[in-house]
């Protein structure tokens, strides 16, 4: 049996490699691209858990390859898997992240704000340059990097997060700008997305968290898949160095 006569897509002939996509945000990108056609390496901590994305989006056409994402030597591993697999990976997702702390930035331990922003922006650095050199720098692609509307304003008692998102939209800028012509670099900045890393933003109360937004919810992993599909993909063609806030409304909500 053919991939089309299983009811697939027929495939796109590009790879993506999304970074933290076992669950969440990461795993609704991983979706998206999967629909679309295209192949996807995804990674993770957790090899069991990524192990169960991986079946549940395809074993045919998605991988997973599991580590730490700050860990030099699995981006390393992550990007050869892919080379070797698939032979080329033309979009990278910047998913991977960490928010370990909750309080005022005032107590906040400057061990834990290291490893925040060696987990959230480093990381990204690292996978970003690897799959440049591996394949983008020669064929062209596009990367999309998570960021989050704790980036652009004030974010109390998650002002660690904030800041390391703050350092992924100028982390997109530099990167468009070194990158181009052949490779666009966009951002993506969500509000609050129902997953179980922002679980304590919504928890046991997601109608009272919700009411502040114009559209009357909170997000889900597919809001944020379909626009990094979109960015992805030629029809987002001559847009680079952006970042695209995809928060329900509920910045509309600041000149009040």
């Amino acid at each position: 049996m053919t991939e089309q006569d299983s009811g697939l897509p027929e495939p796109t002939g590009k790879v993506a490699l999304v970074t933290g996509a076992s669950r969440g945000i990461g795993y609704g990108i991983a979706e998206a691209l999967v629909a679309r056609g295209d192949r996807v390496v995804i990674t993770g901590r957790n090899e069991d858990a990524l192990k169960e994305a991986a079946e549940k989006l395809g074993a045919d056409r998605v991988l997973g390859v599991a580590g730490k994402a700050h860990d030099e030597a699995h981006q390393a591993i992550a990007v050869e898997r892919a080379m070797e697999t698939f032979g080329r990976v033309d979009y990278l997702v910047n998913n991977a992240g960490t928010n370990p702390v909750f309080g005022p930035i005032a107590d906040l331990d400057l061990g834990v704000a290291r490893k925040v922003f060696e987990t959230n922006v480093v990381s990204a650095l690292g996978f970003a340059q690897r799959t440049w050199h591996a394949w983008q720098k020669d064929n062209g692609g596009a990367i999309v990097n998570i960021a989050s509307i704790a980036g652009l304003a004030p974010s109390p008692f998650i002002g660690a997060y904030g800041m390391s998102k703050a350092a992924m939209v100028n982390l997109t800028l530099q990167l468009a700008h070194e990158f181009a012509p052949g490779v666009r670099v966009n951002s993506i900045a969500p509000a609050v997305v129902k997953t179980k890393f922002a679980a304590a933003l919504y928890e046991n109360r997601e109608e009272e968290a919700a009411a502040g937004y114009p559209l009357a919810r909170l997000g889900v992993p597919e809001d944020i898949g379909g626009a990094a599909a979109f960015l992805l993909s030629d029809a987002s063609g001559w847009i680079t160095g952006q970042t695209l806030v995809v928060d329900g409304g509920l910045f509309l909500n600041a000149g009040v």
